[in-house]
């Protein structure tokens, strides 16, 4: 679908569905604190339907995983490899295939940066493709292969030394991954940078000292379900830099409110994903 046409979409759902007022525009820093008490008793909606049941997720994609020791090396690994080939496909089937390439392609493997780096191009191409890991054939495989090079190099073959070196602070992680770009291809983006963080909180033994600056992971999902509660107009949606303002209005948001801006992700991501049904 083109952005045109979400733009269009959600004028029409803002204009009839969010009961704001006839020609108001209610999204953040229009006319004062009054808004954003409107916009946070939608969100407080939103994240009771979510913690209820109401908008599904009984079953998140990562939730696809062969069940390994959430301390373990092998556990980081698995939630990190995966998640830097995540994008422009389901994420269910993702982590379905991930799931099914570890507890059947001779499981420790691919996702052994050790064994990735002196592994054949062509071999590490053959079994990420086999079991549809990698889509891309020709760049998905050299994404995982780069990451595991970055993480045997810098970390001694361990991801979790990553976290250890940078005092377990979100801010300084992320702050290494973007100066460090180049060796962390797209794990190291706005997006999926902070929705890996998210991942390894709570699929692994990792406990951020500042998990405050895990922001939302403004994917196509987050975007749509924000300009539904207000938190963006649909002119905003359509801007190049979309996934900033969403990410900077939900943190002015949620400022001094009992969550942080990650904790809202899922329950906006399983709204939007279900079409709205739920009504606040």
């Amino acid at each position: 679908m083109r952005i045109g046409r979400i733009g269009c979409r959600l004028k029409v759902w803002y204009q009839r569905q969010n009961n704001f007022g006839a020609g108001e525009n209610m999204t953040i820093g229009s006319d004062g604190p009054a808004e954003k008490d409107i916009i946070r008793d939608k969100v407080r909606k939103l994240y009771s339907a979510y913690q209820k049941g109401y908008l599904g997720g009984e079953k998140m994609p990562e939730d696809e995983n062969p069940g390994l020791d959430k301390a373990s090396k092998e556990n980081y690994m698995y939630f990190t490899l995966p998640m830097a080939l995540n994008y422009q496909r389901n994420s269910y089937v993702l982590w379905e295939c991930a799931n099914r390439l570890y507890s059947e392609a001779d499981a420790g493997t691919v996702f052994d940066c050790q064994k990735v780096c002196s592994m054949p191009a062509e071999q590490l191409k053959e079994i990420l493709v086999k079991y549809k890991v990698a889509l891309q054939p020709n760049k998905q495989p050299v994404i995982w292969k780069t990451i595991c090079s970055t993480i045997k190099d810098r970390f001694d073959g361990d991801i979790r030394n990553l976290f250890r070196d940078n005092n377990y602070s979100v801010w300084k992680i992320k702050k290494y991954i973007e100066e460090n770009k180049r060796d962390f291809p797209y794990l190291g983006g706005n997006k999926i940078c902070n929705y890996w963080l998210y991942v390894m909180e709570k699929y692994t033994d990792v406990s951020f000292t500042d998990r405050e600056n895990i922001t939302v992971a403004p994917d196509t999902h987050v975007i749509q379900a924000s300009a539904r509660l207000g938190i963006i107009s649909p002119e905003e949606i359509k801007s190049s830099d979309v996934q900033l303002i969403v990410v900077q209005r939900w943190k002015e948001l949620l400022e001094g409110t009992e969550w942080v801006p990650i904790d809202i992700h899922t329950p906006m991501w399983l709204w939007s994903r279900g079409k709205f049904q739920v009504e606040l």
